[in-house]
């Protein structure tokens, strides 16, 4: 049902998103400072490109990692995280006025969560690590 589901996904419109994101991590990556946002993009580019059938939790992380990744979860936020969640949850409220739109809608509230705090995060599908 997921791969359905994803098909659908990226017929409807999840393929931009996809590429929104890839095209940003390139973009982030040009520069030597940007590298670890424009990893982030990617990581949120996989997640957009198959939503169905994946969750994101939190990474066990090592000592003194937390610190290094709260500080940069606000510089992602500050420099355009806020516009992410912001998009994310316009579209999963527009989706989720429709029944058809509902799983869609929801993906994007998903999606929206792992836009906010990407780093110190893993995507996993099935109990396997992605």
């Amino acid at each position: 049902m997921s791969l359905l589901m994803n098909i659908l996904w990226i017929i409807l419109g999840g393929f931009f998103v996809f590429l929104g994101y890839f095209c940003g991590g390139i973009a982030l990556c040009f520069t030597i400072i940007g590298i670890p946002w424009g990893f982030q993009c990617f990581k949120l580019a996989i997640f957009a490109l198959f939503p169905f059938g994946s969750e994101t939790r939190s990474r066990i992380a090592s000592p003194g990692s937390d610190t290094l990744n709260l500080f940069a979860n606000i510089i992602w936020l500050l420099f355009g995280g806020i516009w992410v969640v912001l998009n994310h949850l316009f579209w999963g409220v527009v989706l989720c006025l429709s029944i058809i739109g509902i799983p869609f809608g929801l993906q994007h509230f998903k999606m929206m969560r792992l836009g906010f705090t990407p780093f110190g995060r893993e995507i996993y599908e099935s109990g396997a690590t992605v």
